[in-house]
């Protein structure tokens, strides 16, 4: 079974209209303000899906100001995976600093969904503020079992849209502070891993921290997923292609030019995702 684990889909209200919330959401219009910025729904997605050999995906929203978007944004999350049983799995995504930010989450693991995220700060760095708001996010995430996904970014190298100025630091901070929670790092949460690596201390940090690797061709040479395997394991890398800005064929050829192993490929694209989303071992293996 193969699972992308981060994806994104949008209201036909939105996707028809996206110059409307321009004004009042400026991270909506850094991300989306482009024409070819693209913006699809559930069934353009499961058309994805089909045709590229997915058989699920976790879609999501997006952190709107606005705390009736993302209502409304969590609401056709809940009705698309209504409307596909077995092949979208949805995840509540809010606005952190919002007053309506834990009850719609309450709301939301109520209707079903899995988990939460993506959660972002697209206009700011993981700071004191974020990790305060985010306290009670975690509790009702542990208490009820549920992955958090967070983005995260590379601190260096060039600039693009979406891309935030966290730290190595912060990133760190808020592993450590929530270390019994399962946490999905996007964006191989930057690079982090790499100080899996040291000897004292920080291996232990990473116990519940799990990476996916979306947009990762757009970010990194091939040669991370072998060197990710190393350092951190085959069965902490979760497969997630950030469709649509990506196709999931585009990692499945990287994953074969990397030379990975049925069984490292099996983990990463299904395995380790079915586990965090607590449905079981997946049936089948990967063939590309």
């Amino acid at each position: 079974m193969i699972i992308d684990f981060h994806t994104h889909i949008f209201p036909k209200e939105i996707r028809e209209n996206r110059e409307k919330y321009f004004p009042s959401e400026p991270a909506f219009n850094l991300l989306y303000g482009r024409p070819e910025s693209k913006l699809v729904g559930a069934v353009e997605l499961v058309d994805s899906m089909n045709r590229q050999g997915v058989d699920r995906s976790v879609i999501f929203g997006f952190p709107w100001k606005n705390s009736d978007t993302f209502k409304k944004h969590n609401d056709y999350i809940i009705k698309s995976t209504e409307r596909y049983p077995g092949r979208l799995t949805g995840f509540c995504c809010v606005d952190i600093f919002s007053r309506q930010a834990i009850p719609e989450i309450m709301r939301c693991c109520e209707s079903g969904l899995s988990g939460v995220g993506e959660l972002a700060l697209y206009e700011s760095g993981i700071d004191e503020e974020f990790l305060k708001r985010l306290e009670p996010v975690m509790g009702i995430c542990l208490d009820k079992n549920l992955p958090v996904l967070i983005h995260t970014n590379e601190p260096v190298g060039h600039q693009y849209p979406g891309k935030t100025p966290n730290t190595f630091r912060q990133i760190y901070r808020l592993i450590t502070k929530f270390p019994e929670n399962k946490i999905v790092l996007a964006h191989w949460g930057g690079g982090i891993f790499f100080f899996n690596l040291l000897k004292n201390g920080v291996k232990e940090s990473f116990n519940n921290v799990y990476f996916d690797t979306a947009a990762s061709p757009f970010l990194y040479d091939l040669k991370i997923y072998r060197i990710a395997i190393n350092i951190l394991g085959q069965e902490k890398i979760i497969f997630g292609s950030d469709f649509p800005l990506l196709t999931p064929a585009r990692y499945f050829k990287e994953f074969n030019q990397a030379g990975l192993a049925k069984s490292e490929i099996d983990s990463i694209c299904g395995e380790n995702a079915a586990r965090l989303l607590n449905l079981g071992s997946p049936a089948g293996s990967v063939g590309f």
